[in-house]
């Protein structure tokens, strides 16, 4: 695992742009069907805004109808944290970067198989490194 990734909030502010400083920092959620890779279909590898870190394969994303991008597993399972969430009044499980921190999301078990996961994330929380055309 990579190196573990501290910044003041200054130089988050400065780094990342308003909405994903509010996702990222703040834990809000992007409104569905607006974000860049929802309705993504390329290839490649998605990896933290905020530090880089990779996260997801583009193999393991799917269409979960909801209007965030959705995968049924990370790249690497040590490359999330997994805790509890009680915000809003609901219970639910979010999903942070291991390397950074940042709020990616959050992960619910109506998922595909084989392990019924779907780990529902911001769009404004990734960056992907599109693989080359075949």
């Amino acid at each position: 695992m990579d190196t573990e990734v501290t910044k003041s909030d200054e130089a988050w502010r400065r780094e990342l742009t308003p909405a994903q400083y509010r996702v990222l920092r703040q834990a809000r959620t992007e409104r569905a069907f607006t974000g860049n890779y929802w309705n993504c279909h390329d290839d490649g590898t998605y990896r933290c805004a905020g530090c880089g870190a990779e996260l997801f394969a583009s193999d393991t994303k799917f269409d979960s109808g909801t209007g965030w991008p959705s995968f049924s597993q990370p790249t690497v399972r040590d490359a999330v944290t997994l805790t509890r969430d009680r915000a809003l009044g609901m219970v639910r499980t979010e999903v942070t970067c291991r390397r950074c921190g940042s709020h990616l999301g959050h992960v619910f078990d109506d998922g595909p198989a084989p392990n019924g996961q779907r780990f529902c994330i911001n769009s404004c929380a990734l960056d992907l490194n599109a693989s080359p055309p075949r």
